[in-house]
């Protein structure tokens, strides 16, 4: 079925340079806070692109646990999908959808693992039984069915069943993404959206304190 009907204008606010200022961390830190306050839920969800050896992408939903001037973390299975193409390719992309405030952020960068330290610290504080799936849970490998991933997740619990905070399996921890690019997306009438890039000049990380560009881009 067509759905060429489905369509909606965007006028709910705009962007210009002088009021995006100079740097896009600072912007997105303005953005993510005008999210929270607008009780969005998981205004922190956001999509992670990777590519696998033949360049093919996959994307998938994760949550972003913190983020500074240093980059955007994530935590997961790194054994996982993204896990292994992370491993052949350290370079992603996230983009943070907004729909309600017709914003969307991209974030482009090489991608590395956070510390083992900084994963154990946010490992911590997971639930105890998201803690115990961590140990469960083979992600991304094929199971015969739901009651193998219980059965599996049984076996965890009485595992740890007399251990008051299961440890961090070696195989699980964060990711830290180091944009070198930003773009800033907002919704306007008759698809004439906003777009502001902000760009670091050859990639460089965020502690060598290079200026950014920025530049406009057609909608």
């Amino acid at each position: 079925m067509p759905k060429t009907h489905l369509r909606s204008e965007y006028r709910r606010d705009q962007l210009d340079e002088s009021a995006a200022g100079d740097d896009p961390l600072e912007l997105f830190r303005r953005w993510f806070d005008e999210a929270v306050a607008a009780g969005l839920r998981d205004p922190n969800a956001m999509s992670l692109a990777t590519a696998d050896e033949h360049g093919r992408p996959n994307v998938r939903i994760v949550l972003c646990k913190e983020f500074d001037d240093e980059g955007f973390v994530f935590f997961t299975n790194y054994t996982s999908r993204k896990g292994d193409e992370l491993g052949r390719n350290p370079h992603a992309c996230l983009l943070f959808h907004w729909a309600e405030l017709e914003r969307q952020v991209r974030i482009r960068g090489p991608v590395a693992r956070v510390a083992a330290a900084e994963s154990d610290a946010y490992f911590a504080l997971r639930p105890r039984e998201a803690r115990v799936g961590a140990w469960a849970s083979p992600q991304s490998a094929p199971i015969a069915d739901r009651a193998a991933l219980e059965q599996r997740l049984d076996e965890a619990a009485r595992r740890f069943a007399e251990l008051p905070d299961p440890p961090r399996p070696d195989n699980w921890g964060g990711y830290r993404l180091r944009p070198d690019a930003i773009e800033f997306w907002q919704g306007r009438p008759s698809r004439l959206h906003d777009r502001l890039l902000y760009e670091r000049p050859g990639g460089a990380p965020p502690a060598a304190a290079l200026p950014w560009s920025r530049a406009r881009l057609a909608p």
